[in-house]
């Protein structure tokens, strides 16, 4: 089993900042990509960055230039700075991670973490 936990959501105003850490554990032999995405109350849940073990990076469009995503391959964790958070950036932002459990090709693993609330004022 592989678990994700985050922390760092919270309720800020708009143009403000937060941090989101994630960090992993369990039986892990190796972590592919780390990620998050985010849902929004009647909207389907949508990726917001990524970042691969040698730090390549995605990002969604309507965060590029605000966000930054980061990883810590010695503490298995993976963060997200927003930075000029808007309205519409408030969801539930999930951590997402895969990988190998094992050494064995066929012990693939995808792991979500619970999500934590950002809310973003206006």
């Amino acid at each position: 089993q592989v678990q994700l936990v985050e922390s760092g959501g919270g309720l800020v105003q708009a143009g403000g900042s937060l941090r989101l850490s994630c960090a992993a554990s369990g039986s892990i032999f190796s972590i592919n990509v780390m990620g998050w995405y985010r849902q929004a109350p009647g909207k389907q849940r949508e990726l917001v960055a990524a970042i691969t073990t040698g730090g390549i990076t995605n990002y969604a469009d309507s965060v590029k230039g605000r966000f930054t995503v980061s990883r810590d391959n010695a503490k298995n964790t993976v963060y997200l700075q927003m930075n000029s958070l808007k309205p519409e950036d408030t969801a539930v932002y999930y951590c997402n991670a895969n990988g190998r459990r094992t050494q064995h090709i066929d012990s693939y693993y995808e792991a979500w973490g619970q999500g934590t609330q950002v809310t973003v004022s206006s």
